[in-house]
């Protein structure tokens, strides 16, 4: 399994991560467990939200029945959604929802926590207290932010004293704006259209990892693009590509989102085991800038 740098903690983690999104969907999540941790996947994605709680709960009872040892392990989980309702970054809110989330996990701590989308009612004060006391009772031990740009980001990080370490953003084959707009630079394009206010240069720049979510779905559909009858280039040349890697084109979505120096880690949501196994085996897969060039081309981008 391909290590990468935790943003700037010096820790390795695993490049492929299990997003447990679907864990009650699971037909044997112990079995999904196991096989992630057999395969280098060690480092698990939560929020509070999945399944309203439920995923957690079902991943620590899971785990019980398997001889995985906790300290092995790096479990991260999300907070900030009140689905339907509100973004809440308040310090009350922060502190419940991780201690919820750690008696539904039966764990003492969490490896890592991020905030789950932007609060436009966000006071960083609050969000620093709420760090610091979770830090100083050691409840967790990083943090990080999800589907924010680096204005957010930055005002955040100006009153958290704690470094703001990773960035969940949806990226993959069909979802490619952050490389997009790097590349239409100084063009009239729609591409050029800068959305994510320069994310990927920016992650560079702070040493934040990027979690790439839902790296094989089509961007305008909730639908994933392997196999799909509707975009018959890109599975031509997945399937071509594959053939010269000795992997699956599930491996090979995985490996193109790797290619990118970025450092970034792949979150498979996925809990079929053939496939956990297929991601994680195409991890240390190393792509041609050519193959890598390609497959963006044959996912219906084009180069300036």
């Amino acid at each position: 399994m391909k290590q990468v740098k935790f943003g700037s903690t010096g820790i390795e983690v695993p490049s492929v991560v299990l997003g447990c999104m679907r864990m009650n969907s699971a037909a044997d999540p112990a079995q999904v467990i196991q096989t992630a941790v057999d395969n280098g996947i060690t480092f698990f994605d939560h929020a509070d939200i999945y399944g309203k709680g439920e995923c957690e709960q079902i991943f620590a009872k899971n785990l019980a029945k398997t001889s995985i040892k906790r300290e092995d392990l790096f479990i991260q989980s999300k907070c900030g959604i009140v689905p339907g309702e509100m973004y809440d970054f308040s310090k009350n809110h922060i502190i419940e929802a991780v201690n919820s989330s750690l008696e539904r996990l039966q764990t003492d701590y969490l490896d890592s926590l991020l905030l789950h989308r932007p609060d436009t009612l966000m006071e960083p004060e609050e969000v620093a207290a709420a760090f610091d006391e979770l830090a100083t009772q050691g409840k967790v031990r990083h943090f990080g932010v999800s589907n924010h740009n680096p204005a957010q980001i930055k005002l955040l990080q100006s009153v958290v004293k704690q470094p703001l370490v990773a960035n969940q953003l949806q990226f993959g084959l069909m979802h490619t704006g952050m490389i997009d707009e790097g590349l239409y630079v100084n063009r009239k394009e729609e591409q050029a259209n800068v959305r994510d206010g320069e994310i990927l240069e920016f992650s560079r720049l702070e040493n934040m990892t990027i979690q790439a979510w839902s790296p094989y779905q089509a961007s305008s559909v909730k639908e994933v693009f392997i196999d799909n009858v509707r975009f018959p280039e890109l599975n031509q040349k997945l399937d071509e590509l594959a053939e010269k890697y000795n992997t699956t084109p599930n491996g090979l979505a995985s490996a193109w989102v790797l290619r990118h120096p970025a450092n970034m880690q792949v979150i498979a949501g996925t809990m079929n085991i053939q496939r956990i196994e297929e991601i994680a085996q195409a991890s240390e897969i190393q792509l041609s800038r050519k193959d890598w060039y390609q497959l963006y081309l044959a996912a219906g981008n084009k180069l300036p």
